[in-house]
């Protein structure tokens, strides 16, 4: 069992609560995919393996508690409880298991990277950047430019005052080898339109149609055979919970790659939200607000005060 101290808010959160993910799921269930914490507790299996007071790292369904029991397998030893290594459960993860398996990197490939400043986004500029890639980051705000130019961005795209399209078309004329996409809808036909030959676009989310499914402009089927051919181009579809395998080897990497400073965990705890620092449960719809709202740069997390969790 642990004691929870951080929650990681994710952008499917929103999917998972209304039960699209499991449609023979029905409430009450419990929601959230991550935390950080401490052991408090440990089964027989697992006291080989971890400690009473061990910091750890978990992905789990229902991880929105102050205490959850997580099985040794989906939990992850980490130097301490810091909500940076949070950071690294879910959202380092995508970004990293999906660049390694589908983009396919190499040095001076040209790799666009939509939402950059988000939550995995912030992973997929440094990643990119890391394999020697040049890397343009889609973002909404200069403030948000500004963070992604600090962590190796080299073009920054701000689309509420830069026409995306025109600028691709501009500056890059030969289109772009890689897109790690997570918006959808107008977004996804931009980077689709933007890919070079033989580009690959790679699908993480659709956040621009969790909220409202019924409002996404559907692909037009049968234009996507001879867009893709035309380029030798392809499109490949990204889920987390289909390479778990993976997942412990590549927290391994990340976690080394943070603590040797290699790699930049931005965390957003809501200091900068009308109601302020997202503290306790009660403020995880909040969080997911904020979120929506494209207000965040980097990860957001909850914090959960320890006066709850020293109750056990």
């Amino acid at each position: 069992m642990f004691s929870s101290r951080f929650v990681g808010i994710n952008a499917s959160d929103i999917n998972y609560s209304a039960g699209r993910y499991d449609a023979s799921v029905k409430p009450p269930f419990d929601i959230g995919f991550e935390g950080v914490g401490v052991v408090v507790a440990l089964g027989l299996s697992a006291s080989a393996d971890y400690t009473v007071g061990q910091a750890v790292a978990y992905m789990k369904a229902g991880s929105f508690a102050e205490y959850t029991v997580v099985p040794a397998k989906q939990a992850v030893p980490v130097p301490s409880v810091k909500p940076e290594f949070l950071t690294l459960m879910v959202s380092g993860a995508t970004a990293y298991i999906s660049l390694k398996e589908l983009g396919e990197l190499s040095e001076g490939k040209k790799v666009l990277v939509t939402a950059a400043a988000g939550g995995t986004g912030q992973f997929a500029v440094q990643l990119a950047k890391k394999a020697k890639c040049h890397v343009i980051g889609t973002c909404s705000s200069d403030e948000k430019g500004g963070f992604l130019k600090s962590i190796g961005c080299d073009r920054t795209i701000n689309y509420k005052t830069e026409n995306v399209g025109s600028v691709l078309r501009k500056d890059y004329p030969e289109g772009v080898d890689v897109v790690y996409e997570s918006v959808g809808g107008k977004m996804f036909d931009l980077a689709l339109n933007s890919l070079a030959t033989k580009g690959r676009l790679i699908v993480i989310g659709f956040i621009a149609g969790y909220q409202n499914p019924t409002g996404l402009q559907p692909v037009k089927a049968e234009l996507l055979p001879a867009k893709l051919l035309k380029k030798s181009a392809s499109i490949r579809g990204f889920f987390l919970n289909h390479y778990l395998s993976e997942c412990k080897m590549a927290l391994k990497h990340l976690i080394k790659m943070y603590e040797g400073g290699d790699l930049i965990c931005e965390v957003d705890c809501g200091d900068m939200s009308p109601e302020g620092k997202f503290t306790g449960l009660e403020s995880v719809f909040r969080a997911v607000d904020y979120m929506y709202m494209g207000k965040n740069i980097g990860k957001i997390v909850v914090e959960l005060p320890h006066s709850v969790n020293s109750k056990l």
